[in-house]
């Protein structure tokens, strides 16, 4: 009888999780009783379908909700331990992992990161490279360094060579950055409400939305705007000259993700103090090598989507080697494992979650136990196996495929 060596691994499988009835999203964008979104999320946010008049009010219904869901990846070793990690892609991404990238990770061990990782990108070349197979990959990758940790009894960061720092510095994504600075956050973030197809009234209530953002807080507190893939270079480079006075560190995503050259145009036309930022919604070192010879000031890769923490390593040393800072687009856990161990890991996003935008709410919740929670505006990742996290025993999860 033959022995599989414990750090094999044996079996990769895909959920969703079900949440309770009280705490899942309205189907379709719907609002509360008193006609607000049931969360802030949902609201009217500038995106690339503002253009069509049956979005625009509503970013929930306009990313497609169900096309967008969470997929749980669970990656288990012959010594029963397991390994987890989340991404986006819905039904689609969890029929990658199950039905193309598991046999080419069954057999193999947790600690095999880069093999493990170019089997799964060799692969899928023919029709991946970007998109939503890197965000099945990101899945599974995450998912191994989890359980690699876990088996050898170290954290992620560990693993990585160890913290730097102790802990990183986070800014908050929400709607009100006020709330932002009295959570002790060390910069706000704003969503950009009005696209260009609505005109200079758009443009001047964005402006206008800025403007009032900074009465409400200090000269010197950070502020940043999120214009998630919904600009132009034209209306772009107005927004920034407009906003520049009231202290905007950066304009964030301004332009489609592959528009390098538009990117390297608006750079060119921005405020030199102002930086420009992006990298959300792109993928492996190769599209970040675009974005910085684009002259970016600031790279945003998101863990679970650009590839995994195997490829956002050799994201980081690409940046590096531009000059280019790296600030990871939410990510929790494994982006703050990450972060610790970087010489410029000095700043991370924390999105604030909560349906109000007025309470600090973990992002694992309430699929995982052990997350670390910011104080004071600062997350450091403790020191217990994988990304410290732990299944919450009352997650209910339904295999994503159905049994299929």
């Amino acid at each position: 009888m033959t022995t599989v060596p414990a750090d094999r691994i044996v079996a990769v499988r895909t959920y969703f999780h079900e949440l309770p009835a009280a705490t899942t999203s309205l189907p379709g964008g719907a609002t509360t009783g008193d006609e607000r979104p049931a969360h802030w999320l949902q609201g009217k946010v500038a995106n690339p379908m503002t253009k069509y008049a049956e979005f625009r009010d509503n970013r929930h219904a306009a990313i497609g909700p169900d096309a967008n869901r969470t997929v749980v990846v669970e990656v288990e070793s012959a010594s029963g331990e397991v390994g987890y990690a989340t991404t986006s892609g819905g039904l689609a991404a969890a029929a990658i992992v199950e039905q193309h990238l598991e046999y080419l990770v069954v057999g193999e061990s947790a600690s095999a990161h880069s093999r493990l990782w170019d089997r799964m990108f060799s692969s899928t070349l023919l029709y991946g490279r970007k998109g939503i197979v890197l965000h099945a990959i990101s899945g599974v990758d995450l998912a191994v360094w989890d359980l690699h940790g876990k088996l050898a009894g170290l954290p992620v960061h560990a693993l990585l060579g160890g913290k730097i720092r102790d802990a990183v510095r986070v800014y908050a994504t929400g709607p009100e950055p006020s709330t932002a600075r009295e959570l002790g956050f060390a910069g706000a973030k704003l969503p950009l409400t009005y696209a260009p197809c609505e005109g200079e009234a758009g443009f001047r209530a964005n402006v206008e939305i800025a403007a009032k953002a900074r009465e409400a807080l200090p000269a010197d507190f950070p502020l940043m705007y999120d214009c998630w893939m919904s600009l132009d270079v034209d209306y772009a480079a107005r927004l920034a000259d407009a906003v520049a006075g009231l202290g905007v560190r950066w304009i964030e995503e301004p332009l489609p993700p592959d528009d390098y050259s538009g990117l390297r145009r608006l750079r060119d036309r921005m405020p030199p103090a102002m930086m420009l930022a992006t990298g959300e919604h792109e993928y492996t070192a190769p599209g970040f090598r675009l974005l910085c010879e684009a002259g970016v000031d600031v790279v945003q890769p998101d863990p679970a989507w650009c590839g995994g923490l195997t490829e956002l390593l050799r994201i980081s040393a690409v940046a590096q080697a531009f000059g280019v800072r790296v600030i990871p687009h939410a990510g929790g856990m494994p982006a703050y494992h990450f972060m610790v161990t970087r010489t410029d890991g000095d700043l991370a996003e924390f999105p604030v979650l909560s349906a109000d935008g007025a309470t600090v709410a973990g992002q694992h919740e309430p699929l995982f136990r052990g997350e670390v929670l910011p104080v004071d505006g600062w997350i450091a990742p403790n020191d217990e196996p994988g990304f410290g996290l732990t299944l919450d025993p009352g997650a209910e999860l339904r295999p994503a495929l159905g049994g299929a």
